[in-house]
């Protein structure tokens, strides 16, 4: 099982049950809060009874049957309702005739176990109305999505601003993705200081580095795909405008957050470059330590086989010998033996084998 399924499997233990929707109603860019029975049909009612009107629908951790009314309500196309139900998908944006769907990532970074814990984000966007699905049970900062049913992080994060909120669902959008751009920088932060730590331990010859550089690699080549996939989002968005007729200060904000994007794609190239360089500096490091370790070896093994050599000679016992019956036969073996040994261990000690 892919290790963000997994998370998300544990997670969906997590969430209670229940109704996991919250709905803000916006009239005029001022959010409020419809009464409690308000189903996903009356938010819809609500926006098409009046211009400048818009229905925000946050799921915190969709079920099923809430993504059926959703669908229901908004007349999803079966595809599309498929996608909502599987989630694990990568970034991506398409277009089923008057809905906008995307798929956004949001990191957030676990300095305890350096991991980038990612999130899934879908996105649904219509005429008056947004639906934002927390696929993971996530907030943008990594914090459970069951906290936004009695928080305001979201509307913080999404409704704070009025006259920006006049411009339509797109707005909302468009501060999802700077919200969640702007949470990858910290994240790469995380990734630098445990890089600087990694060349460290590198350059003072800790063996166990090797394992945590393949782990922070595996990291930042999951936040490239992750920042690489939303770069393309931000481009079909941007090819839009003018079929959309996105208004103009809608377009200069995605471009700021395009050009956010553009950094934090930039670093994570270099981390990936220098996490391979430093992985190669580590393999030759190793390779000289263990040819360090086998010119040792070798030196000891010559060593020792010295005297098994003099010791072989007289212990063969033929009848016919020199020394086999001198009466200093065995103190001439030993010294030979001390002797020798003796000058492989000066020869070797001064080649630096020991």
């Amino acid at each position: 099982m892919p290790r963000n399924a997994f998370r998300r499997a544990n997670r969906a233990a997590e969430v209670p049950t229940g109704s996991t929707r919250l709905t803000r109603y916006v009239a005029d860019g001022r959010a409020s809060i419809p009464d409690p029975g308000a189903s996903v049909a009356d938010g819809l009612a609500f926006a098409a009874a009046g211009e400048g009107r818009m229905a925000l629908f946050l799921y915190a951790a969709p079920t099923p049957e809430e993504i059926a009314e959703l669908a229901s309500a908004w007349e999803l196309h079966p595809v599309l309702v498929e996608d909502l139900v599987h989630a694990g998908q990568r970034p991506k944006l398409e277009r089923y005739g008057d809905v906008m769907f995307l798929v956004i990532r949001s990191a957030h970074y676990v300095d305890e176990t350096e991991e980038v814990d990612f999130a899934e984000f879908h996105v649904l966007v219509k005429h008056g109305a947004v639906a934002v699905l927390c696929q993971d049970g996530r907030w943008i900062d990594g914090s459970d999505g069951v906290n936004l049913l009695v928080a305001d992080e979201h509307d913080r994060a999404l409704l704070s601003d009025d006259e920006f909120l006049r411009r339509g669902p797109e707005a909302v959008v468009y501060r999802l993705i700077d919200a969640i751009v702007d949470g990858y920088i910290p994240v790469l932060q995380g990734i630098a200081i445990d890089k600087e730590q990694i060349e460290r331990q590198v350059f003072s010859g800790e063996r166990s580095v090797t394992e945590r550089i393949y782990r922070l690699n595996l990291e930042v080549i999951e936040m490239q795909q992750t920042t690489a996939a939303l770069d393309e989002v931000i481009d079909s968005l941007r090819a839009g405008f003018r079929k959309y007729g996105v208004d103009e200060r809608l377009q200069t904000y995605l471009q700021d957050v395009s050009d956010h994007l553009a950094r934090a794609n930039s670093r994570v190239a270099e981390y990936r470059a220098a996490l391979s360089q430093i992985l190669d500096v580590n393999s030759t490091l190793v390779a000289q330590r263990q040819n360090e370790d086998m010119k040792k070896i070798s030196g000891w093994a010559a060593i020792f086989f010295v005297p098994s050599l003099v010791a072989a000679i007289y212990g063969m016992n033929f009848r016919n010998m020199p020394e086999l019956d001198w009466e200093f036969g065995y103190p001439f073996a030993i010294g030979l033996m001390l002797l020798l040994t003796g000058c492989l261990y000066l020869v070797f000690k001064w080649k630096k084998w020991l």
